[in-house]
C-alpha cells in the first residue's frame, strides 16, 4: 500500500511541473510582457496604431538595447549611407526620437555639441551623412525647365571646428542633389581647425569614398571665414562660385535655378531661400519667402517682401531684389568675383562682410537677387560657439570698416547708432552721468525701462533725472521719486527724447567723439537727437 502511494506521489509530480513548464512556455513566449515591440506602430495604421488610446507605462529589459542599437554612431569604415536604420526599409528615416539618450557617452556627445558646435552632435551623428529633406519649393517651380548648357559650379564650404558628421552631410547633400554635370568641384577650406577628426579622419575619409570632386585646403593659421572664402575662391576653376556654410542641406533642383540666373546676367549675384534645420532637433522646415536689410547699427534683418515685387507675370517663381544677403549662400560668376574685388580683406575673421559685400555689388554696378526656386536648409544656432583668435570684437572692427568705405556721409547715422546710452560709472551710482558707449546687448546694465510713468529707469535702479534748477547741468542717475517732473521724458514719433520739466531734447554733444557726453539742448530735429528704443 505504502509503495502505490509514493508511485502515485511521483506521479503527480511529473505532471505538475509538465503542467508548469507548458504554461510558462506559454507565457514568455506569447506575453505582451516579454514582446516589447509588439505595439510599435506600423505604417499605414490609424491615428492611435495598433496602440490603446491610453498609455500605461512598462518597464522591460528588451527594448533598450533593441532601440540603442539603432543609433549607434557610424564609424569612418561603416558604408558611406550611414543610417539610422527603419526597421521596415532598412535605411534612414527621421524620428523624434533621434535625440534619445541611452547612456553616458550619449549625454556627453549631447553636451559636448552644444558647448562645441551650439547644436545637437548627438542627433546630427545618428542622422549620418545622408537624408531625405521635404521638397519645400513653391508648386510652381516644380514645372520649371531650364537651359541645357548651364555653366559649371564651384562650391566652396569653408569650415572652422565644425562637427564632422554636420561637415560631410553638407557635403554628401551637394552631391546626392546636383547633377554631375554641373558640379566642377566641391572645395572644402579648413580654417586651422582644433578637432583630430577634422584632419586625418576627414582626409582619410575624402580619399576613401570622395576622390575626384573633392579639394581639401588646409590653412596653417586661422584666417577667419572672410579670407577662408577668398583662399577657396582662388583655388577654384568653374564659372560659377557657390559658397556654403558647413552646416547646410541642399534640397531638390537647387543649383539649377541659380546657374540660371547667372547665365542670364554675368553681374547678377544670387541667393536661394534659407530654410530652417532646428538647432535642437536637426528637424528641417520651410522658411517664408523674405529679403534681406539692415539698420543703421549695420546688423542684418530679414524684411517682408513689398507686394509690388510680388506682382510680376512670373508669379511666385520670380527673382527677388535684395538689398542685402544674409551671406552665408550665395553664388556669382567667378571672374566678377575678381571684378568685383572679392571681400574686404582687412575685415577680421567674421561679421559684416555680407553687408559689405551687398553695398559693394548694388554701388558697383551689379544686382543681388533672391531665387524662390532655390532652397538650402541651414542650421540656425542660437549662438556663435567660437570667437576671434585673439578676443578680438571682430564685427565692430568690420561694421566700422564698412561705414568709413561705403557709407559717405551717411556713416554718422552708423556711428550714433552703434552706441547705446549707460552709466558713465556704476548704473547704481547715485547722481552719475550718463554717457555713449559701444551696445553690448548681453550687459544687463545696459538695459534701460520707458515705464508707463514716462520714467527711463537703468537696469531697474535708477530714473534718468534732470536738475530743474540748473537745466545747463547734463543728465544723471538719480532714485525714482514718481513724481514725474525731473524725471519724465517723452519719447515722440519723431525719436526725440523731450524732458518735461526742462523743455528740451536729449542730444548728443559731439557725434564722433569717443568720450560719449551727451547733453540737453532746445530742440532742432537734428540727426544727434534722434534716439531709438530697442526690444
Amino acid at each position: 500500500m505504502g509503495s502505490v502511494t509514493v508511485r502515485y506521489f511521483c506521479y503527480g509530480c511529473l505532471f505538475t511541473s509538465a503542467t508548469w513548464t507548458v504554461l510558462l512556455f506559454i507565457y514568455f513566449n506569447f506575453s505582451e510582457v516579454t514582446q516589447p515591440l509588439k505595439n510599435v506602430p506600423v505604417k499605414g495604421s490609424g491615428p492611435h496604431g495598433p496602440f490603446p488610446k491610453k498609455f500605461y507605462p512598462r518597464f522591460t529589459r528588451g527594448p533598450s538595447r533593441v532601440l540603442e542599437s539603432q543609433f549607434k554612431v557610424n564609424r569612418i569604415d561603416d558604408k558611406i549611407d550611414n543610417h539610422v536604420e527603419d526597421p521596415e526599409k532598412g535605411n534612414i528615416k527621421f524620428s523624434s526620437e533621434l535625440g534619445m539618450i541611452f547612456n553616458e557617452r550619449d549625454q556627453e556627445l549631447r553636451d559636448l555639441g552644444y558647448q562645441k558646435h551650439a547644436f545637437n552632435m548627438l542627433i546630427s551623428n545618428r542622422l549620418g551623412y545622408h537624408r531625405d529633406v521635404p521638397d519645400t519649393r513653391n508648386a510652381a517651380c516644380r514645372d520649371k525647365s531650364y537651359p541645357a548648357d548651364l555653366p559649371v559650379a564651384s562650391v566652396v564650404i569653408c569650415f572652422y571646428n565644425e562637427a564632422l558628421s554636420a561637415l560631410l552631410r553638407t557635403v554628401h547633400s551637394v552631391l546626392d542633389r546636383t547633377p554631375a554635370q554641373l558640379l566642377h568641384e566641391i572645395i572644402l577650406v579648413d580654417d586651422d581647425s582644433d578637432f583630430d577628426d577634422l584632419k586625418g579622419e576627414l582626409e582619410e575619409y575624402v580619399q576613401k569614398y570622395l576622390p575626384g570632386k573633392i579639394k581639401v585646403i588646409r590653412n596653417t593659421k586661422r584666417e577667419g571665414l572672410i579670407r577662408g572664402r577668398m583662399i577657396g575662391a582662388a583655388h577654384a576653376t568653374g564659372e560659377v562660385l557657390v559658397f556654403l556654410d558647413s552646416h547646410c542641406e541642399v534640397n531638390v533642383m537647387w543649383l539649377q535655378p541659380l546657374l540660371a540666373a547667372i547665365q542670364e546676367d554675368q553681374q547678377t549675384v544670387v541667393c536661394p531661400v534659407i530654410d530652417i534645420i532646428s538647432a535642437d532637433t536637426l528637424a528641417y522646415s520651410s522658411s517664408p519667402v523674405v529679403r534681406g536689410g539692415f539698420n543703421w547699427g549695420l546688423h542684418f534683418k530679414w524684411d517682408l517682401v513689398p507686394l509690388s515685387e510680388l506682382g510680376g507675370p512670373e508669379g511666385a517663381t520670380a527673382p527677388i531684389k535684395s538689398p542685402t544677403m544674409a551671406g552665408g549662400l550665395f553664388a556669382m560668376n567667378r571672374h566678377y568675383f575678381n571684378e568685383l574685388g572679392q571681400y574686404d580683406s582687412g575685415m577680421d575673421i567674421w561679421g559684416g562682410e555680407n553687408l559689405e559685400i551687398s553695398f559693394r555689388i548694388w554701388m558697383c554696378g551689379g544686382k543681388l537677387f533672391i531665387i524662390p526656386c532655390s532652397r538650402v536648409g541651414h542650421i540656425f544656432r542660437k549662438r556663435r560657439p567660437y570667437g576671434s583668435p585673439e578676443g578680438q570684437d571682430t564685427m565692430t572692427h568690420n561694421s566700422l570698416r564698412l561705414a568709413h568705405v561705403w557709407l559717405d556721409e551717411y556713416k554718422l547715422y552708423h556711428l550714433q547708432t552703434n552706441k547705446c546710452l549707460v552709466a558713465q560709472g556704476r548704473p547704481s551710482q547715485k547722481g552719475g552721468l550718463v554717457v555713449l558707449k559701444a551696445c553690448d546687448y548681453s550687459d544687463p546694465t545696459q538695459i534701460w525701462i520707458y515705464n508707463e510713468e514716462h520714467e527711463l529707469v537703468l537696469n531697474n535702479l535708477l530714473c534718468l533725472d534732470m536738475s530743474e534748477t540748473r537745466s545747463s547741468d547734463p543728465p544723471r542717475l538719480m532714485k525714482c521719486h514718481g513724481s514725474g517732473g525731473s524725471q519724465q521724458w517723452t519719447f515722440g514719433k519723431s525719436n526725440r527724447l523731450y524732458q518735461v520739466s526742462v523743455g528740451q531734447c536729449l542730444k548728443v554733444v559731439d557725434p564722433l567723439s569717443h568720450k560719449g557726453y551727451v547733453a540737453m539742448a532746445i530742440c532742432d530735429g537734428s540727426s544727434s537727437q534722434q534716439w531709438h528704443l530697442e526690444s
